[in-house]
Formats: structure tokens, C-alpha cells, sequence
């Protein structure tokens, strides 16, 4: 009788446990996910993305053939990685605390693997080409710098559809609440509503998003400026949960795993820009009179 109860409660709890991990991944893990073109259900180590190249519009004589355009394709690989993050929930600890420690590990276990995801998305925009600014000479976020990146994406071609965003540090965010037209009610629209858990708002038909993992260099980190077909995001498995007990440590070990990867599809539609942490007196002078 006692072997059924128990066997009875480790169903439940690995249950629970498995619906809580991916209940905090989609609603607390990834930033990031939903802002690029992403392919999920992935088979094998790696799949490809394609560069469909633009066409243009003919004539055609009466009753002649309509001249076809040609459309060019180019493959991208992109390769998926395995990623795990495991934690020992005690027994004991389990009964003390009851649910309070399992959701504790299960959401340290979603925003790690988000995390992760992000990461991945910003390890592929930061192999832009497509940049303003260097580590020895960084741009500075002010509307002068903004504008030449939005410049370069409407030169470009680049759709500006709603399907376009932006990547700041907290330190490039506080830049930009200094320029009238990003922080006033009257020129932005609302949070953006399918990215939780950040500060975001609509400016300039681009999505800003407030990151916290941007790559940093001395007094400086790299922003981003582009539109979601520019990334390719690929899952092979989404995120699970495998528990098992372990009778020697008294313990389940609870393991929460993802298989996935990103790549750079279109350099032209994103934009890198290495921004400095500080703004001198000019661009201050400049953030005060827009």
C-alpha cells in the first residue's frame, strides 16, 4: 500500500512539475522568440532557411507570355544545439515546502533555457555586417544615429510592415526617454504585447525592446535594429522535462531540456549598432532639442 502511494505521488508531482516548466517558459522565458522568423518540429541537426531574392514586374504583349521573375533562392543552414538545465529537488525539502520549491526549479529551469533562446537569437544579429559604430569610436544613441539606421533599412528595401524591431541595453533605453518623440504618449503607441516580462513600446513603426543581454564591450554594448525575416530561429524539440528519482541522494533530479538554433538569413535587414554607455554634452544638447 505504501509502494502505491508513493508511486502515486511521484506521478503527480512529475506532472505538475512538467506543466509548471513550460507553462514559465512561455510566459516568462524568451524575449525574443516571437520577433523572428522561426521553424519549428525541426528533424535532424540542422535545417535551412531561404533567401528568396526580389523580383520585379514586367509587360507583356497581347496574348503573349507573361515573362516570369526569376525569383533567386538561396539556402541558409542553420544548426540546432542540445541545451539542458538540471536541479536535485530533496525530498524532504519537497514535503517542507510543498509546490513553493517545485515551482521555484521549474521557473529556474524555463528562464534558463530562455535565456538561452535569446541568446542564440542575439549570438545570430551580431553577425551583422550591416553596422554603425565601433568599439574604438561608438555611436551614441540619439535620434541622429537612429535615423541613419532606419535609413539603411529603408534603403534596403526592408518591409516596414510592423515586423520590425529594436534591441537596447538599459543604459540605450534611458538615451532614448531623453528624445521628446520615444518617451512622450503622443508619438508612441502601447507595450508591445506579446513580449512580456520588459519594458517595450512602438516608435517609428519599429517594435523597442529593452534587453538585458546584449553584448557588452568596455563602456559600450551592441544594439540591434531589424525586421523579423532577417533571423532564422529552428526547434528540434521544444522545451521538456525529464524527472527521475534517485533513491542514494533521497532526490529527484529534475532536468528541463531544449534542442535549437538561429542564424543570420538577410545581413541587409539588420542593423548592428555599438553604442556607447554615456552620452557627451553634444548628444545631450541634441537629445534636448527633439
Amino acid at each position: 500500500m505504501t509502494d502505491e502511494v508513493s508511486t502515486a505521488i511521484d506521478a503527480a508531482f512529475v506532472k505538475h512539475f512538467q506543466a509548471e516548466v513550460v507553462t514559465a517558459y512561455q510566459q516568462m522565458g524568451s524575449k525574443l522568440r516571437s520577433t523572428v522568423r522561426s521553424k519549428n518540429n525541426v528533424i535532424g541537426a540542422s535545417t535551412t532557411f531561404q533567401v528568396i531574392g526580389k523580383g520585379s514586374a514586367t509587360t507583356k504583349t497581347r496574348n503573349g507570355a507573361i515573362t516570369a521573375m526569376s525569383l533567386t533562392h538561396t539556402p541558409v543552414e542553420c544548426t540546432l544545439t542540445d541545451y539542458y538545465a538540471g536541479a536535485w529537488v530533496d525530498k524532504l525539502d519537497e514535503l517542507k515546502v510543498g509546490h513553493d520549491e517545485r515551482r521555484a526549479i521549474a521557473q529556474m529551469g524555463a528562464y534558463a533555457l530562455g535565456r538561452k533562446t535569446d541568446d542564440l537569437i542575439i549570438t545570430a544579429l551580431d553577425t551583422s555586417t550591416n553596422t554603425i559604430g565601433s568599439a574604438l569610436s561608438p555611436a551614441e544613441m540619439t535620434k541622429a544615429t537612429i535615423l541613419e539606421a532606419f535609413t539603411k533599412l529603408n534603403a534596403a528595401d526592408v518591409p516596414d510592415d510592423g515586423e520590425r524591431y529594436a534591441l537596447v541595453a538599459p543604459e540605450q533605453w534611458n538615451h532614448l526617454l531623453g528624445i521628446e518623440e520615444f518617451s512622450s504618449a503622443n508619438y508612441v503607441g502601447d507595450k508591445t504585447p506579446f513580449i512580456a516580462g520588459c519594458e517595450s513600446r512602438k516608435w517609428l513603426g519599429i517594435n523597442w525592446i529593452m534587453h538585458t543581454g546584449l553584448p557588452k564591450g568596455t563602456g559600450t554594448h551592441t544594439c540591434f535594429i531589424y525586421h523579423k525575416n532577417a533571423i532564422g530561429h529552428a526547434v528540434g524539440m521544444d522545451i521538456k522535462t525529464d524527472i527521475t528519482w534517485h533513491g542514494d541522494y533521497a532526490a529527484h533530479f529534475v532536468n528541463s531540456m531544449m534542442s535549437q538554433g538561429a542564424c543570420m538569413i538577410d545581413d541587409t535587414a539588420a542593423v548592428k549598432i555599438i553604442c556607447s554607455d554615456t552620452l557627451t554634452s553634444d548628444a545631450e544638447a541634441e537629445q534636448g532639442e527633439s
